[in-house]
């Protein structure tokens, strides 16, 4: 049962999820592809958490984070993909009130930590490059804890307020989202109910967090390459930016699709133009960051190679 009859209007109690496509044979290989996607995901994300907490030479603060950014990229994925692949093998995939309210919750909360995750390893970036002195004093456990606070708090408000925003919305007509997970803007589309001040505090809380986010990352960055150019050694250059190119890529990545759902305006683009864009940054953006981290740091591949290794002479 989706909606119950409630005096002059239906309640709605279940959504039905569209999806990204009606077409069979599409849905088969969009399946077999997000599938495999998936399998890669969870198992880089996996062994980028397991590698940095048995390896000892990853034991540093910056790899502390990535190993919260591996975590934030696998909750964000499983919100929404194991749902995602259901419906690609069911006709008619129905999600209940409290599902779509919990998967709305859980892909606010790691979408936002890992905003606040990227920001956090831009100003590391910052202090070890531009303070690399200071760099061990500055940036000792209590302030990867102090940072961590703030950025699990953070995503756990910002998921708050898409919640109960949600629980403010009425739902008394169609149950149909035009979309492949509970998405807050085609929901506000359905509602029967004033949506004005629902609406307007999730763009808000989201809104405020990409901005302030972004300005930290973009701010360290200029500081970073302030830094870069005054080194009269073209090694030491060379050196430091290499530090930096992982994490340049994958805010890139995250921070220049979440721009184009979020920030420009809808009418810019069409409704599976925002399917696309989001299958990207929510399924294929955390299968691609540990491949990136790895492919890209010489200390990950020597610490994988070591472990490796350990596991074959133990066989």
């Amino acid at each position: 049962m989706d909606s119950l009859v409630d005096g002059n209007h239906t309640a709605v109690t279940g959504f039905i999820l569209l999806g990204i496509t009606e077409d069979p044979v599409l849905r088969v290989i969009l399946f077999m592809t997000i599938l495999c996607i998936y399998l890669v995901t969870v198992s880089g994300n996996l062994s980028t958490i397991i590698l940095i907490r048995f390896s000892s030479q990853l034991h540093h603060p910056m790899y502390f984070l990535l190993s919260h950014l591996a975590l934030a990229d696998l909750g964000y994925s499983s919100s929404v993909t194991p749902n995602m692949l259901i419906n690609f093998l069911v006709e008619r995939n129905m999600i209940s009130y409290l599902g779509c309210a919990i998967q709305l919750g859980s892909v606010v909360f790691f979408g936002s930590s890992e905003c606040f995750l990227l920001a956090a390893m831009a100003y590391d970036r910052f202090m070890a490059i531009c303070s690399p002195l200071l760099y061990s004093t500055k940036m000792c456990t209590q302030v990867y804890v102090r940072l961590l606070t703030v950025t699990y708090l953070g995503g756990f408000l910002n998921a708050c307020s898409f919640t109960i925003s949600f629980s403010f919305l009425l739902f008394c007509g169609p149950n149909q989202v035009n979309h492949f997970f509970c998405d807050f803007a085609p929901l506000v589309k359905l509602s029967c109910s004033d949506s004005t001040i629902p609406a307007v505090v999730p763009s808000f809380t989201s809104g405020s967090i990409i901005v302030v986010t972004m300005c930290v990352i973009v701010i360290s960055y200029i500081c970073i390459l302030i830094t870069i150019l005054k080194m009269s050694s073209t090694e030491g250059r060379h050196k430091a930016f290499s530090t930096c190119t992982s994490h340049l890529t994958v805010v890139t990545l995250f921070f220049g699709t979440i721009t184009f759902i979020y920030v420009m305006p809808k009418s810019c683009y069409s409704t599976d133009q925002n399917k696309v864009v989001s299958l990207f940054y929510m399924v294929v953006v955390p299968m691609l960051n540990p491949i990136i981290y790895s492919l890209r740091n010489n200390e990950m591949k020597g610490a994988l190679k070591r472990q490796m290794a350990r596991f074959h002479y133990f066989l």
